[in-house]
């Protein structure tokens, strides 16, 4: 695996996916609008909104930094974070999950790794890959 050198100033940045880096999908159970969270390895994030399936992205405004953890082991990878869902979900939503990773390896080639991939291609925006579910409270 292909991991991006760590970030003198990690910031937010655009085509994250390009690279490797964990990608995070949330939404509510009776909404088409969703949020995709980007976490590379070298620190750069970002987290954008999207109104209804790929449409009119734009950068979430709720988020002006996102702090979160790397770890780079001998045979694993692990980004962590703690979310403050209530700046994006309102209270009382059941929130619906898509956790996915895009690896790029030695050679260059990408390999797309998600809970689910309904699809006959990796497409982590379709809300058939949102697998988590969390109730209210």
């Amino acid at each position: 695996m292909s991991v991006p050198a760590a970030a003198e100033a990690p910031r937010r940045k655009d085509r994250l996916w390009e690279e490797t880096c964990l990608e995070l999908f949330l939404g509510t159970a009776d909404s088409g609008e969703y949020r995709e969270f980007n976490l590379s390895p070298s620190g750069h994030w970002n987290v954008f909104r999207f109104p209804r399936y790929r449409e009119d992205k734009r950068e979430e405004p709720a988020f002006t930094s996102l702090p979160f953890a790397v770890r780079i082991g001998p045979d694993a990878l692990e980004l962590s974070m703690e979310l403050d869902a209530g700046k994006i979900i309102p209270a009382g939503e059941t929130i619906e999950a898509g956790v996915a990773a895009v690896v790029k390896t030695m050679s260059g080639s990408t390999i797309h790794w998600a809970l689910l991939h309904p699809g006959p291609r990796p497409d982590f925006h379709r809300r058939e890959n949102f697998a988590l579910e969390f109730p209210p409270g």
